[in-house]
């Protein structure tokens, strides 16, 4: 994998403009990287109703569903779908709308210091071979690219926004990241007090 630092884009990515981001704070640099997952219709694998969600084009009246979403202004940086296929939505440089009111570490607007990689999965089934190989390697040619990054510095949009979020859910295999990444991350549970996880 290979991220020029520059332009915030990786080589390996399909490439789909988001309008969803802005320029970071002042100052802010990726210190964090949050993993979600997500499927249009919920459920749902394959298509192109999340990349439509992402670019504004979502047709609220292709799924009852839709109707509640349309009028979302969301996107995160990545998307990695079932067969392992990659999709980028914002460079990483910039500040991605994908993580709403949100709290790391005592931190808030984790959406100022992250980055998001959403992967196509639910909250009730595991994710795939493929899906954990290009994230581990994401996460390498991130760390590399951005020195501010650490793999000790990952976390589920579920541990910034309990209140709110449950992904990447109880089937992502946290432990199984840290062994591929070569580092111990504890297994990750949901909790009550977001000062106290990531």
């Amino acid at each position: 994998m290979v991220i020029d630092h520059i332009t915030g884009l990786l080589a390996e990515a399909q490439q789909c403009l988001s309008p969803n981001h802005d320029e970071r704070p002042e100052g802010c640099v990726p210190e964090l990287i949050v993993l979600h997952n997500i499927t249009l219709p919920p459920g749902e694998f394959g298509g192109d109703y999340i990349t439509q969600l992402f670019t504004n084009t979502l047709n609220k009246d292709a799924h009852p569903f839709f109707a509640e979403i349309g009028h979302l202004r969301v996107a995160s940086h990545l998307l990695i779908r079932r067969n392992g296929e990659v999709i980028q939505y914002v460079p990483f440089h910039l500040r991605a709308f994908h993580a709403g009111i949100s709290l790391y570490r005592g931190r808030s607007r984790c959406n100022d210091f992250s980055i998001g990689i959403e992967l196509e999965g639910t909250d009730f089934m595991p994710f795939t071979e493929l899906q954990y190989q290009q994230l581990t390697e994401i996460i390498k040619a991130l760390c590399w690219a951005y020195p501010s990054l650490s793999i000790e510095q990952i976390t589920g949009h579920q541990h910034i926004a309990p209140e709110r979020k449950t992904d990447p859910g109880p089937f992502f295999d946290w432990i199984r990241l840290g062994q591929e990444l070569g580092v111990s991350l504890p297994a990750k549970a949901s909790c009550s007090d977001p000062t106290s996880c990531g």
